[in-house]
């Protein structure tokens, strides 16, 4: 396991479901993506998990927005 530590999490990040969410992390970036649903989540994972972070986000952005 790999441990970031930062000073201040925003509470709203923290107050949502974990299984409603999808992270992604690269050299330089770290997202969070959250959904209305298990499956949304899980779908948007599956159908993601080839992309780039531009393409995960435009994808993200044209389903689940």
């Amino acid at each position: 396991m790999f441990c970031i530590k930062v000073d201040n999490i925003p509470e709203e990040v923290c107050q949502i479901d974990d299984e409603l969410k999808a992270i992604y992390h690269s050299q330089d970036s770290f997202c969070i993506w959250t959904f209305k649903s298990v499956n949304e989540r899980n779908e948007f994972v599956k159908y993601s998990a080839a992309m780039k972070k531009d393409k995960r986000q435009e994808f993200y952005e044209q389903n689940y927005v």
